[in-house]
């Protein structure tokens, strides 16, 4: 068996996860994006573990640790999304920023650093800069 084939594919399925996870906005496909680039590694230790003829077969062992780690995070990381969208209404990552504290640590106090600013406020930087004009 040729090396290539199974490298090329491990190279287009890691690929295809790296591009899920930077342009997702959903926390679910984010997460299989993940599952994807945990796969492609599966697949490159069981071809190199065939090619090299390992006879302690480390890169199978290796593959069945990925995999029960892969479980554990898949199912945590399900359980937190169900969860933020059952308080929140959704599983969109952008919307999710709301989530942080406050800078000055008050839960109850507006965070007026970003876009998020009601109407008739502008950010900290803004204000600057209109006070020194």
């Amino acid at each position: 068996m040729h090396l290539a084939y199974p490298a090329v594919l491990s190279v287009l399925l890691f690929c295809i996860g790296v591009y899920g996870v930077l342009a997702r906005r959903n926390a679910i496909l984010v997460l299989m994006s993940v599952e994807l680039m945990l796969n492609a590694v599966n697949l490159n230790l069981v071809a190199f573990d065939v090619w090299l003829r390992d006879a302690l077969h480390s890169g199978q062992a290796l593959t069945l640790f990925t995999i029960a780690i892969a479980a554990a995070e898949i199912g945590i990381g399900l359980a937190i999304v169900l969860m933020v969208y059952r308080n929140r209404g959704t599983s969109d990552i952008d919307r999710l920023r709301d989530t942080a504290e406050p800078p000055d640590g008050r839960p109850d106090a507006p965070d007026l650093t970003g876009a998020e600013a009601g109407p008739g406020t502008t950010a900290p930087a803004t204000q600057k800069a209109e006070a020194t004009a």
